[in-house]
């Protein structure tokens, strides 16, 4: 590929907000990748071989009951709506590739009970396209808001959603993959441990804990549940649209999600494909990284705004990231404000009855 950034401004052409074109346009390409504006069915489907793909990595628009802007489809309908995305990823993904994909909840309309279509979908793509679950992931963004407000903040029936699933599949028991890439700091209590020794025992579960058990390896392996607060505020991308009057795209997910699996997944060199891309945040690590990579995205104006993910000063020279000031998040173990507590009645309909502001 072009060792410089190469761009096709819609705005230029006269096509922003166009209908989305029946062959895929351009619209970025770098030293490792490319992104398309295009129907991401039809580009893999005329554009991607059998078995090429190491990684697919990607956050689908989710089955919502209330519209978004990016455009999205009902709940009832979604696994019908992907089927045609999930034939072409069984496809082109290497026997040895994975596909992970980002799907949050979501709320049935009216009622404070959830749909099941990320968990019907999950099941679609083991059972029609032979995918095994490789291992279920935990996205905790601890900066999310208490929502829904109608169950959480209003009628207190419900404690706010605050997690997305993450589900890892593979075409086989047995993809590359190595936690040696992602590996986290030793919590307080392990450096202690490993500092002031334990004694081997085995444990009333029935673990023997051996004398290996304090060995300094120099980092933990981490858990499934990813803690990544959503809250980017002043990053190249959204510095760049906002110079360039372009839209922000409103449901990023941060680039230390597709990050993870990145390195836990793939080897420089290796082929990366977003097929929901919106902003190119999966390109931009993939480029970082050393990684070819495909994007595809059905909004052209989201694909505009991307461009500022990509410095043409940066092309073809692939880098660490740098270090990052330490971050930890705190989740509180239940019972701390219990204690002393007077119990008000649950409500004895459920919470059916909307409560007055007053309560």
């Amino acid at each position: 590929m072009s060792t410089n950034l190469q761009v096709n401004d819609g705005r230029m052409s006269g096509q922003y907000g166009s209908a989305t074109p029946s062959e895929p346009v351009v619209r970025i390409q770098t030293f490792y990748g490319v992104a398309y504006w295009a129907d991401s069915a039809e580009l893999m489907k005329g554009n991607i071989d059998d078995e090429s793909v190491d990684l697919i990595v990607t956050s689908p628009p989710f089955g919502l009951t209330r519209k978004k802007e990016y455009g999205n489809v009902d709940a009832d309908d979604y696994v019908d709506w992907f089927r045609p995305f999930a034939s072409q990823f069984a496809r082109i993904l290497k026997p040895q590739g994975s596909l992970v994909i980002d799907i949050g909840g979501a709320w049935q309309s009216g009622i404070p009970t959830k749909s099941l279509y990320q968990y019907e979908l999950l099941i679609s793509l083991c059972k029609e396209f032979d995918f095994h679950l490789a291992q279920e992931f935990f996205w905790w963004n601890p900066s999310r808001l208490p929502t829904p407000a109608e169950w959480v903040n209003v009628r207190r029936i419900r404690v706010k959603d605050a997690v997305n699933n993450m589900f890892w599949l593979s075409r086989t028991p047995w993809p590359k993959a190595s936690n040696r890439r992602v590996l986290t700091p030793y919590s307080d209590s392990m450096r202690n441990l490993i500092e002031n020794g334990y004694r081997a025992k085995r444990r009333p579960s029935g673990h023997d804990i051996g004398s290996g058990f304090t060995t300094d390896n120099g980092a933990a392996i981490p858990p499934n549940l990813l803690a990544v607060a959503n809250t980017e505020s002043n990053s190249r991308y959204l510095k760049y649209c906002q110079e360039n009057s372009l839209p922000v795209h409103p449901a990023r997910f941060p680039t230390l999600i597709p990050e993870f699996f990145v390195r836990f997944l793939t080897d420089p060199g290796d082929l990366v494909l977003d097929p929901f891309a919106g902003s190119c945040a999966t390109g931009e690590v993939a480029e970082r990284l050393g990684r070819r990579w495909i994007c595809g995205e059905i909004e052209e104006q989201y694909l505009l705004g991307a461009q500022g993910r990509f410095n043409p000063v940066d092309a073809g020279q692939p880098k660490r990231a740098g270090h990052r000031e330490v971050q930890t998040y705190n989740i509180h173990r239940p019972g701390l404000l219990w204690d002393g507590i007077a119990e008000s009645r649950l409500p004895e309909d459920g919470g059916q009855s909307r409560p007055n502001k007053r309560e």
